[in-house]
């Protein structure tokens, strides 16, 4: 199918009005993130309406105009695992795509596999094969080849018909609210871990008291300062663990700090008077303007009656038609059992997810009636993969 190509900052601007005329937008975009600070956003494949089109973002200088289109109320956005593509749209104008329905989401709504990538998706709804030849592909390099033009741009091509064939499930199971709600949600998660706290999701961090996560946070802020002026990748100026390591050593001396296994490459080692002075910083704060510890960083191990629930969760999922990799994760249910076991009055946070919305219909409640007794477990079918059934006590005389 023929396409428009998008390779100029003019060609742009002429585009991006008839863009803001569609009524359903779907988009997929290529870009690298091995190198640099934030990724580099090389090419956006677009179906408008049934047109597609091709931006070369590696050609064009303010790709701006495009993302006011996009994150524009008057249009539904239709994307696959749309992460990357909600996070560029918020770095470029503040606001996410507006209408978005992400297929993937979609999917694990009506009971297919989550995350379910989309040639799979592909090939259970639409019964067709696409090539996924280009996967490895350094997008930066131009000029592209034909081959990889048609990759590109067929990775668009399916999102329209994909969303149909959801929404008609979706809409014979009752769903396309939950779809609504799934969609606000995920959003609101993707700017929170975009721009809010992000520091507390360094890994290895869950032994650290309150001094030790003031420590983190400041080590956090200097290593995002000094990736952002090199534009590196975080994780090649500073490890994880090598943040977690210094926070549990609570020392601002640079023979001590450079003492830790890890710290011996040359750059760290001139560095090392900063990242003292970023220790310093936290050693120095008042107890009472270091970080507290939100609910999902105490909740308590993986118990017996947390596996237990988790087992129960995917025979919940089987007979309701979702996917559970979308509904609920370990960490979900010992969040769960936190707030159950005392935590509801906490006001950090809102609740867990599987105490509000659609999961709460489907599981947390059904959680809180086994719990109390209301609700007893039966042994169904012990060959199946999921012996489990739920039967509701009588209630007595």
């Amino acid at each position: 199918m023929s396409h428009l190509d998008i390779t100029t900052d003019e060609q742009l601007r002429e585009y991006c009005p008839r863009l803001a005329e569609a009524t359903t937008i779907g988009f997929d975009t290529e870009f690298v993130s091995e190198h640099t600070y934030r990724s580099r956003l090389c090419l956006v494949q677009i179906v408008a309406d049934g047109q597609p089109a091709m931006i070369d973002a590696m050609t064009i200088e303010d790709m701006t105009p495009f993302w006011e289109v996009i994150a524009r109320p008057g249009h539904e956005t239709i994307v696959h695992a749309g992460r990357g593509e909600v996070e560029f749209c918020l770095h470029a104008v503040g606001r996410p795509p507006a209408g978005m329905v992400d297929v993937q989401i979609a999917a694990g709504l009506v009971g297919i596999e989550y995350p379910v990538g989309y040639g799979a998706l592909i090939s259970k709804l639409l019964g067709e094969s696409p090539g996924k030849h280009e996967t490895r592909t350094d997008w930066r390099r131009r000029p592209l080849s034909r081959r990889q033009i048609e990759y590109a741009i067929e990775d668009a091509l399916y999102l329209q018909p994909l969303r149909d064939k959801l929404y008609q499930r979706l809409e014979s199971l009752g769903r396309l609210g939950w779809l609504r709600e799934e969609m606000q949600s995920w959003q609101e998660e993707v700017r929170r871990t975009l721009f809010h706290e992000r520091w507390r999701r360094v890994s290895g961090n869950s032994g650290l008291d309150a001094r030790a996560m003031a420590i983190l946070r400041e080590l956090w802020q200097w290593r995002e300062q000094e990736a952002e002026r090199r534009d590196m990748p975080v994780r090649r100026v500073l490890r994880d663990d090598l943040m977690v390591e210094m926070a549990r050593r609570k020392t601002a001396e640079i023979k001590r700090i450079g003492a830790v296994r890890g710290l011996e490459r040359g750059d760290l080692r001139r560095r090392l008077p900063e990242i003292a002075a970023a220790i310093a910083r936290a050693l120095a704060l008042p107890d009472e303007e270091c970080p507290e510890r939100h609910r999902r960083d105490q909740v308590p191990a993986f118990s017996v009656l947390g596996q237990f629930l988790f087992s129960a969760l995917g025979s919940i999922c089987r007979d309701a038609h979702l996917a559970p990799g979308l509904v609920g994760t370990p960490g979900d249910i010992r969040e769960w059992m936190a707030y159950r076991g005392g935590d509801r009055q906490s006001t950090d946070r809102p609740p867990p997810a599987l105490a509000r919305g659609w999961r709460a219909e489907v599981v947390g409640n059904l959680f809180d009636d086994l719990l109390s007794g209301k609700v007893a477990i039966r042994i169904r079918d012990s060959r199946s993969d999921h012996p489990l059934s739920f039967e509701r006590s009588e209630p007595g005389p």
